[in-house]
């Protein structure tokens, strides 16, 4: 994802689900989150976000990885392009959820390109001077929600391939995003409510209504050439 807690909002119930069956879960972003404060510097706030993305992944028992690059800086450059394609080396994934190509601010849509380039050629021998895992292959990958559900370019809700009942894991999924703690304490002292984990409980609730149940997170799969087809989340979840 692009930044420290974009993952807990957006599919922190299903890399939960999916933990809970033995898989072993990463949660990555392309950015530090350093310009995720009014008050404290960069340097500062990229150390405290850092912090507190490992501090939700392991509330899971999870990994957290970071290319280190600056808010509102991310960008499908060469040099950034091959730190994703050198993480994924080293993570070696089977399935990837990342930002839809279409979203609400360009740190998003940029890091949905270094995500899908790095998923489709990290297994290629050539690509990265990291050891390549034996077996290595092109994973399954999906698109979480854009924010709100909408196509920031017509409005639209979007319309997902796969929705996954996360109302057993609301209450987990919440902890984790109460670890990035510097977000929530500056939504709640403008809001005045704890909007942070408001709305994320009112999307999936939106989302579950799709379905049914109480609370939902959705996705797209990538179905393009080369990638699985099989829808891998449905099966497992």
């Amino acid at each position: 994802m692009a930044h420290p807690d974009d993952a807990e909002i957006l599919c922190g119930g299903v890399l939960i689900r999916l933990g809970q069956l033995g898989w072993e879960v990463h949660i990555a972003t392309a950015a530090n989150g350093d310009c995720g404060s009014e008050n404290l510097s960069r340097a500062e706030i990229a150390a405290v976000r850092q912090t507190e993305g490992i501090a939700a992944a392991q509330s899971i028992g999870a990994t957290y990885h970071t290319l280190g690059e600056p808010d509102v800086n991310v960008a499908f450059d060469q040099a950034t392009n091959r730190k994703a394609i050198d993480l994924f080396r080293q993570i070696n994934p089977t399935l990837v959820i990342t930002h839809p190509r279409e979203d609400y601010m360009l740190d998003h849509e940029q890091t949905h390109l270094l995500a899908r380039s790095a998923a489709f050629s990290f297994p290629i021998p050539n690509a990265s001077s990291l050891p390549r895992a034996t077996g290595a292959h092109i994973p399954h990958l999906y698109y979480a929600d854009p924010v709100e559900g909408k196509n920031p370019y017509n409005g639209q809700m979007v319309t997902p391939t796969t929705v996954i009942d996360v109302s057993a894991q609301i209450d987990q999924k919440a902890e984790m995003l109460a670890c990035h703690a510097s977000q929530r304490d500056w939504l709640r002292a403008h809001h005045g409510m704890d909007e942070y984990l408001d709305a994320m409980k009112r999307f999936s609730a939106h989302r579950g209504s799709l379905i049914g149940v109480e609370y939902a997170e959705a996705f797209r799969q990538h179905l393009g050439h080369a990638f699985p087809e099989n829808d891998l989340l449905a099966e497992l979840l």
